[in-house]
């Protein structure tokens, strides 16, 4: 595929609703943010295409939280190249602006083997979804086990398991190549869900390991409806869902005009991290000042790399520590 400018609609999510079936959605288009993402990493191609797939997970997932609320998805696996995948989803602080995704994968690179993305991952391992409300508020966690074949099977599973709604994700992502032959990463994607209340709760399923899958929880016409929504879904093309030659809500028409798509405001993306000198200093606020000794480098400083933005940090041995700030191993003040 070749892209020679940026397209209108590229980092973007845009939710809609299918009023004839009960049935919600987001349509995504990723560029610069997997950009922003994948620069800072030299990672395999195979790992490349795990994260991809997660922020484009963690974009249409995303889209739903309210405004300053975090919402990740990880991703651990035992005995596999990749160990974890982990990303996080930053509500807008204000509305109109635009949400912050990052991402980043721990892997071995002598265990890269084969083409397969997902053949990369252990036998063993999860996947999570994490929802931050922020200061005071108890996070919400839903675990489920890696399944499928695939990170989006996975979240399938996530959705049908953990909040028995039932959902599916048609993804494509992948390297275009711009004027000039420069190769860079775009995906896009279409998620559609159930509307909760249209849905029935479940104990047992039909999917592997006896994990509910979304045909476990509808029946009579949520069932139907949801057949004939994924029906059409199985017609896209691959192509149609990166783009550039169709818009998202003609996407929209043309898969499901007999369900009377309507669209709301699109949610634009962007690269971005939280990461901060004062962050750093909090997290090392915990050690002592012979912890803060043995972390000290031959130039007589503290380093902290961020590992989802590759920020490099600084500090004096002296100003680090519980103990440089007057505190007790608690965070007390002392005294």
């Amino acid at each position: 595929m070749t892209l020679s400018t940026k397209i209108a609609w590229d980092d973007t999510v845009l939710p809609f609703q299918l009023d004839n079936a009960d049935i919600r959605g987001r349509v995504a288009r990723l560029d610069g943010v997997l950009d922003g993402i994948l620069k800072q990493h030299d990672y395999p191609r195979q790992v490349e295409a795990l994260v991809a797939e997660m922020a484009l997970l963690t974009a249409l997932i995303g889209q739903t939280i309210k405004l300053r609320w975090k919402l990740s998805l990880q991703v651990q696996s035992k005995g596999g190249a990749v160990r974890m995948i982990a990303t996080d989803y930053y509500g807008p602080t204000e509305e109109g602006e635009p949400a912050r995704i990052r991402a980043y994968a721990s892997y071995d690179p002598e265990k890269i083997s084969g083409d397969d993305p997902w053949s990369q991952l252990g036998d063993e391992g999860y996947f999570a979804i994490l929802i931050d409300q922020g200061a005071g508020m108890q996070p919400y966690q839903g675990i489920s086990p890696l399944t499928g074949g695939s990170l989006r099977a996975c979240a399938e599973a996530y959705f049908a398991q953990s909040e028995q709604i039932p959902t599916r994700f048609s993804l494509s992502y992948g390297l275009s190549t711009e004027a000039g032959g420069i190769e860079h990463w775009r995906a896009g994607g279409v998620m559609v869900q159930m509307m909760p209340e249209a849905g029935m709760h479940v104990s047992e399923g039909s999917g592997d390991k006896g994990l509910l899958q979304a045909r476990d929880l509808v029946e009579g016409d949520a069932e139907e409806n949801w057949n004939r929504v994924n029906l059409h879904l199985d017609t896209v093309d691959q192509l149609e869902l990166i783009g550039p030659s169709i818009a998202p809500t003609d996407l929209l028409v043309r898969l499901f005009h007999e369900e009377q798509p309507r669209v709301f405001d699109a949610q634009p993306v962007k690269f971005g991290c939280s990461c901060s000198e004062d962050k750093v200093r909090q997290s090392l606020s915990i050690y002592s000042s012979k912890d803060i000794e043995k972390m000290t480098t031959d130039e007589g400083t503290v380093t902290a790399d961020c590992q989802f933005c590759g920020a490099h940090y600084v500090l004096d041995p002296k100003t680090v520590g519980f103990e440089a700030e007057g505190k007790d191993a608690l965070g007390r003040d002392e005294g």
